[in-house]
């Protein structure tokens, strides 16, 4: 086999051909193509994935991130830059549990997230409250 055959092998099977149809476009034997392929790692499974992946970048530091077809696209490349995102840009969270309250000690209005059963707008009123502001 010589240099040009190795060429066209790599090309069809990087476009996703099989063994037979490379053996028959190239003019070697099957046998011959599936040795090649696999002692250069031209495994379907690896084409598959790389014709199915795509980059993004990550929205909190930037790095390329691959993205994987039929599944649900990353944001961040990580937890750490997924949380260092969120705390930094609060006003984009949709905040559907906020509640409205008035507090049981103080009387002032303040509003809660995410707790339908809080009474006190803050530890110290709840302990003047409870202990009689000890």
């Amino acid at each position: 086999m010589n240099d040009v055959q190795r060429q066209k092998i790599t090309e069809l099977r990087v476009q996703g051909q099989s063994y037979s149809q490379i053996a028959l476009a190239v003019g070697v034997s099957e046998n011959t193509v599936k040795t090649f392929c696999r002692r250069n790692n031209l495994k379907a499974e690896d084409i598959l994935k790389a014709v199915r992946q795509r980059e993004g970048t990550c929205e909190c530091c930037g790095t390329i991130i691959s993205i994987i077809e039929g599944r649900k696209p990353k944001r961040f490349c990580s937890s750490l830059c997924r949380n260092k995102w969120w705390d930094a840009n609060l006003d984009k969270v949709n905040r559907k549990a906020n509640y409205e309250y008035v507090c049981a000690y103080c009387q002032k209005p303040f509003i809660a997230y995410g707790n339908k059963k809080r009474k006190y707008c803050s530890h110290e009123c709840y302990i003047a409250d409870r202990f009689g502001g000890v």
